[in-house]
């Protein structure tokens, strides 16, 4: 309609202003005449005539020209009008492939969005859907394939196709290319929260404590994980660092890492236990014993009493005379006699542990009481005596075994 008016309107403005000019010049006698020459050749005619062919003749050329330059204009129209109707096209498939992806359809999910991701005004979007139909499927190549594009067609969106690609490899439990791709995220912003979040699962995943350890100041500051959770992780990755370092048996090495840990990780139950364990572990006993007996004293703890009866010190006496000293606190404790009595045999003082071991034994049996027992009696000289305490830490042994057993499979 509109089109319809354009030309309809310059035609009767020709014709009004037609009929006015030959109105005008009708009421005159001698409207006057007009007359052109060209060469040899002349023509005359009325004035009146040619104003209004000069009037019809301006029309002819205004239409003539509108209609050129639409016809200039069409190809480009058809053209726009082709990539629109690929454009609506394109967005429909994205709809369907995430209705299909959703639904399970992966392979036909995958058609549907990579058919219409040339002509989409979000091509990233089906990539990305794309490579998880894929991935669903068992297609891994097809999966990077289309990863691979997403990030050519990034546009400035390099965190959101590596974040995908990271969430890809992390399912597929490719670690080491999981961390790769986050490891240039995070040094493109360095505290984006789904990176931080990411990166943890995966040090956790392939055990990288270390990794883990430099990360945790991140996830504390931006709140990744709840303070709980963050006092948790530390304390699992400082104690699997100090076991890591505890396997090597350096000294040196498990006494650098304890330094790193923070304070309050150190007064975490069971953390010092693993440094203690270690360093005598490695031979290095002598060098914890006053922080070992210190630890005991703030803090009583069965599995601290077993190590401080594990040091080969240097002066065993000494250490005999101040586990003695805490029986005045807890005489009626089975570890710290069964401990005594171990320290007893170490200096030679057979008769004293004897007294010890029976002691700890009465309060509470235990397959170690009984073996140091049975050590005892046979350098006594009592190989009867020693068997009988062999014999019952066997049969203890044995009855805690079935417990055991009757736990797991829940009798």
């Amino acid at each position: 309609m509109k089109k319809l008016l354009s030309f309809l309107l310059p035609l009767l403005i020709a014709i009004a202003v037609a009929f006015a000019i030959h109105s005008w010049l009708s009421q005159y006698d001698n409207p006057g005449y007009v007359l052109i020459g060209f060469g040899h050749w002349s023509m005359e005619t009325s004035l009146v005539f040619f104003a209004v062919a000069l009037v019809i003749a301006f029309f002819v050329f205004y239409v003539f020209f509108r209609f050129l330059g639409a016809l200039m204009r069409l190809p480009g129209k058809i053209k726009e009008k082709s990539k629109k109707i690929k454009f609506d096209r394109s967005q429909d498939a994205l709809v369907a492939g995430l209705v299909d992806s959703a639904e399970g359809n992966w392979e036909r999910a995958e058609k549907t969005l990579i058919k219409h991701a040339a002509n989409s005004g979000a091509p990233l979007l089906h990539y990305l859907t794309a490579a998880k139909a894929a991935q669903s499927r068992g297609a891994v190549e097809k999966r990077d394939e289309y990863l691979k594009k997403a990030a050519e067609k990034a546009g400035g969106s390099d965190i959101a196709v590596g974040l995908t690609q990271a969430e890809l490899y992390l399912s597929d439990e490719q670690f080491d290319q999981a961390l790769q791709t986050l490891s240039k995220l995070h040094s493109i912003d360095p505290n984006h929260a789904s990176v931080l979040k990411m990166m943890h699962q995966a040090y956790r995943r392939v055990g990288d404590w270390e990794g883990l350890s430099k990360l945790i100041p991140s996830l504390h500051k931006n709140k990744i994980l709840m303070e709980a959770e963050v006092k948790l992780l530390e304390t699992e990755t400082y104690s699997n660092l100090l076991r890591r370092e505890a396997e090597q048996k350096d000294a040196d090495a498990i006494q650098a890492c304890w330094e790193s840990v923070p304070e309050h990780i150190k007064l975490a139950p069971g953390v010092n236990a693993i440094y203690f364990a270690a360093m005598i572990e490695a031979g290095a006993g002598d060098r914890i014993e006053s922080d070992l007996v210190d630890a005991i004293v703030k803090n009583w703890d069965a599995t601290l009493l077993v190590l401080y009866g594990n040091i080969d010190s240097q002066d065993p006496e000494k250490q005999l005379q101040t586990a003695e000293k805490w029986l005045a606190v807890h005489p009626s404790d089975a570890v710290l006699l069964r401990m005594l009595g171990k320290l007893c045999l170490k200096s030679g003082q057979m008769e004293k542990a004897e007294q010890y071991l029976k002691k700890s034994l009465s309060i509470e049996p235990t397959v170690a009481a009984y073996q140091l027992l049975g050590d005892l009696l046979l350098q006594k000289g009592e190989p009867e005596a020693a068997s009988g305490a062999y014999k019952n830490g066997l049969e203890l042994a044995s009855s805690e075994v079935v417990t055991q057993a009757e736990k797991i499979v829940g009798v």
